[in-house]
């Protein structure tokens, strides 16, 4: 226990457990797309790539597919999700409705600090985008959608928004299959920063939308293939 400057006792939160490490540290991965649509994970083989045993691991798994962030596939352990085209659809949709709220709940709280992180932000996935480095701007541009979101001061919005993310990362990685896709990506962060000087909170949201419907179009595209 703590006390606080006030007089409050604060109680020091709780170690990670080797399985909660785990189970964050993959749930990351599969945010950043580092895992592609019906991947299968391996118990065996994700204990050694992470350098643990295989009881976290399989914990771990079986949580993220309890969140729907994994299936589960007979005889073969479980796999990243293949989303269908209405499926992706609706959830491109519903992630243009949170994520827009999000974002002009979130802009009217942001202090004159993290709008500047926000624009440090901007820059980098731009410099990333020239430079032809997906890992930096993956980095880049989630910091600055968590940092834009979480400003809104919503945990349930929040938590929401970052379930759907967990179905959307694997396909989201696929955006740079599209070459010319990196000529528009940061539009949208730019254009949300623009708002941010001008006070419109609703030009921010319509930014945050158009983020997410550009790169959709972009993805439809792997559909359009089969």
């Amino acid at each position: 226990m703590v006390w606080m400057a006030d007089g409050s006792l604060d109680a020091p939160a709780p170690a990670l457990t080797q399985q909660d490490h785990t189970y964050a540290t993959l749930r990351q991965c599969i945010n950043a797309g580092k895992f592609v649509p019906g991947e299968r994970l391996k118990i065996r083989d994700v204990a050694t790539a992470m350098g643990v045993g295989q009881m976290p691991v399989r914990a771990a798994l079986q949580r993220l597919a309890a969140e729907g962030a994994l299936v589960n596939v007979p005889n073969a352990g479980v796999a990243i999700p293949r989303l269908s085209l209405p499926e992706f659809d609706d959830l491109l949709q519903v992630r243009m409705l949170l994520e827009g709220e999000a974002a002009e709940r979130g802009s009217l709280r942001l202090d004159a600090m993290h709008k500047q992180t926000l624009d440090n932000l901007c820059q980098r996935m731009a410099k990333a985008l020239n430079d032809d480095d997906a890992l930096d701007y993956i980095g880049a541009n989630e910091d600055f959608h968590v940092l834009l979101y979480q400003a809104a001061g919503s945990p349930v919005l929040f938590g929401l928004i970052d379930t759907l993310w967990l179905k959307a990362g694997p396909i989201s990685n696929q955006l740079f299959d599209f070459p010319q896709a990196s000529a528009v990506l940061n539009d949208a962060h730019t254009d949300v920063m623009q708002a941010l000087t001008h006070n419109d909170s609703a030009g921010v949201r319509r930014a945050i939308e158009k983020d997410i419907f550009v790169a959709g179009q972009f993805l439809r595209q792997h559909y359009r293939k089969k």
